[in-house]
């Protein structure tokens, strides 16, 4: 008698499925190794529009407290904002940040000690923005002349590092996660039902629930030290995790574990209960429920990241976080989807044309949507033509829209070869063609099929009868051939395996449209980066050359009302200047008037107006010392002249003082 070893299943010659996993991985592995390989810290979404002091301005006297104005709102501690003398000592009162904020001007300021010294003094501040990301920087002012200082500025930005980059690599897995659950669920309830019971759809589903909950947590517990000190040991200190808990980002990595909590009993029923169920009326009434029930789930985890990021600040919040859930669920319905039907082309032999038909109308309603979504997203994002084209974030928007262009252009082949599929193609092999295939089996399978045969036909006595060991030996060996059997036919084919072909270049191009619409999350909008950029310029104008000279005529409209004003602001730059003030009558003599005042408004940066208040130093001549330009730009200088109880007029011309 002859013994024969039952193979095992795994060890079946499908090798174009594991090939075609590899390939993607390989891909997805190819992508975010370059792209974090590339990447820095995340690119800062607020960002520090100016400062009083000016960075390196050199002020006269000390200034009662230091100001930062950023471009949107920002979450701050009771350290974000500190500034240190030349020694590396505190110069500030240690109290948290004054909240300055008036209108659309986001500002904070740190009260000083009284009495400081001359020098050069460090200004550090560290805060997270409104959209989770967290930002930092310094500066210098100086006071009197600048000095050496022992307070090195810092080189790394907050969010970098080790941590910097283990936080954004589950940034990614997050949102993979996120794509297998909502997509793959949606696959099995909206096109194919039956793929409940298949054990590739059950495993491509849970995996992403895996990913997604095992990431959430992650994030969680390094919130903290990827928004602070960038020490992995941080990740686990108590007083941390509590600070990062009450934050709008830390409440909705919460929340988002909660929902996956009701995600875990969904999959539980979707390939429990429901896989089981029979009945046709019972089955579409469970239908219904788990599609209400998982769509609010998947609704509640999408707004878990509207709620912390990008849709979560800037113009039209309200309307913007409803949208971006929008966007996001069409997404997952769109490439998880894709990807549940890879998987089920691939692994399981006996999905139909109708379910790829399903999916087809899926994806194209995801598609419409993500068009309408997408379209109000880079306006509010973007905002014009020159920071669609002149910022990151808009140079990534089209390589997006690139990439999803070529994706339509390979889901129409992948559409005509829908088109073609039928179910009976791969059953309707006719007896002669399936004994020649049959037949170009190798010697080798045949000579093990006939010992397989052989062996069934031969019961091996015990004691009880049939040995198990051996039964069960011999069914093994029976699922294999037959699985085999199967795939011979599915394989033989045409459309179906072109079908494979194209959904696994939609695939392929998915996972690079995945790592590109993650990178855009972890860079600063377009709109926010060129409004910035704008206050930047503004904030650093060039400096005049020499000291500012006006001449303004006025008319109060009384009795000797008319003449002109000549201001000289000297040296005409950021920081304290003099100012001196003449007024000449008609006759172009010195004429004194009663009253004289002065104001300084940057209408730009909506600062001012700051009032001046010069002395009278002799006939028609008045001066003011220390006046402070916080900010180089365009300045309104507006002068009040009184010539009478009654008469009085406000003139005003605009100059450049750097």
């Amino acid at each position: 008698m002859t013994t024969a070893t039952a193979p095992r299943p795994g060890a079946s010659p499908i090798r174009r499925p594991v090939a075609a996993a590899a390939l993607v991985a390989a891909l997805a592995g190819l992508v975010f190794g370059l792209l974090l390989a590339g990447a820095g810290p995340a690119s800062a979404h607020a960002a520090l529009t100016g400062s009083d002091p000016q960075d390196g301005a050199v002020v006269a006297t000390a200034p009662r407290e230091v100001t930062l104005s950023f471009s949107e709102a920002i979450a701050v501690g009771d350290d974000s904002i500190r500034v240190l003398d030349p020694s590396g000592q505190r110069a500030d009162t240690k109290a948290a940040p004054r909240d300055l904020t008036e209108g659309s001007t986001v500002r904070y300021g740190v009260q000083l000690h009284a009495g400081l010294p001359d020098g050069t003094y460090t200004v550090a501040w560290q805060a997270v923005s409104a959209d989770s990301h967290p930002i930092s920087g310094a500066f210098t002012f100086s006071i009197g002349a600048p000095s050496r200082t022992t307070v090195a500025l810092p080189s790394d930005e907050v969010g970098g590092g080790p941590v910097g980059v283990v936080y954004d690599i589950t940034r990614y897995a997050a949102y993979a996660g996120f794509i297998l659950l909502v997509g793959g669920s949606a696959f099995v309830l909206g096109c194919w039902q039956r793929g409940a019971a298949a054990r590739p759809m059950q495993r491509l589903v849970v995996r992403g629930w895996i990913t997604l909950t095992a990431a959430t947590l992650v994030m969680l517990l390094l919130r903290n030290p990827y928004t602070g000190s960038g020490k992995f040991a941080d990740a686990f200190d108590l007083d941390g995790l509590q600070s990062v808990l009450d934050t709008k980002p830390g409440a909705a990595l919460v929340s988002r574990l909660l929902l996956l909590g009701a995600a875990a009993l969904f999959i539980a029923v979707l390939f429990g209960t429901y896989a089981r169920r029979e009945d046709p009326v019972e089955k579409k009434d469970l239908t219904f429920g788990l599609a209400v029930g998982g769509g609010v789930v998947a609704a509640g985890i999408a707004a878990t990241w509207a709620m912390s990021e990008h849709a979560s600040t800037g113009i039209q919040a309200g309307i913007a976080m409803p949208v971006d859930v929008a966007h996001l669920l069409a997404v997952a319905a769109w490439l998880g989807g894709l990807v549940a039907l890879l998987v089920a082309l691939y692994r399981t032999p006996d999905i139909g044309s109708d379910a790829v038909r399903r999916f087809s109308r899926v994806a194209f309603g995801s598609v419409l949507v993500l068009a309408a979504t997408g379209i109000y997203q880079s306006w509010r994002q973007v905002g014009s033509w020159s920071a669609l084209t002149g910022t990151r974030y808009g140079q990534l928007l089209i390589i997006k829209v690139a990439l999803i262009a070529v994706l339509l252009a390979v889901a129409w082949f992948s559409r005509r070869w829908t088109g073609r599929l039928t179910d009976t193609a791969a059953a309707s092999v006719t007896v002669e063609e399936s004994a020649t295939a049959e037949e170009s089996v190798t010697v080798e399978e045949s000579a093990t099929a006939e010992e397989e045969e052989n062996d069934a036909a031969e019961p091996v006595e015990t004691a009880a009868g049939i040995d198990p060991a051996r039964a069960a030996q011999l069914a093994r060996q029976q699922a294999v051939l037959t699985a085999t059997k199967k795939k011979r036919i599915r394989d033989a084919d045409p459309e179906r395996s072109g079908l494979r072909r194209s959904v696994l270049a939609e695939a392929a191009i998915a996972v690079v449209l995945l790592a590109v619409t993650t990178m855009l999350t972890a860079t600063e909008p377009g709109r926010t980066e060129e409004e910035a950029a704008g206050a930047s310029a503004a904030s650093s104008a060039p400096a005049a050359s020499g000291p500012v000279n006006l001449s303004m005529p006025f008319d109060t409209g009384g009795q000797n009302g008319k003449g002109t004003v000549r201001i000289d602001i000297d040296p005409g730059r950021t920081g304290a200047n003099e100012l001196h003030v003449w007024v000449d009558g008609s006759d172009g003599k010195p004429m004194d008037v009663p009253e004289l005042k002065v104001a300084l408004t940057l209408e730009a940066q909506e600062i001012g107006p700051l009032p001046v208040a010069p002395e009278r130093l002799a006939e028609g001549h008045w001066s003011a010392s220390g006046v402070q330009i916080p900010m180089a730009g365009e300045w309104k200088v507006d002068v009040t002249v009184r010539t009478s109880d009654i008469d009085q007029v406000t003139i005003d011309e605009n100059v450049k003082i750097g």
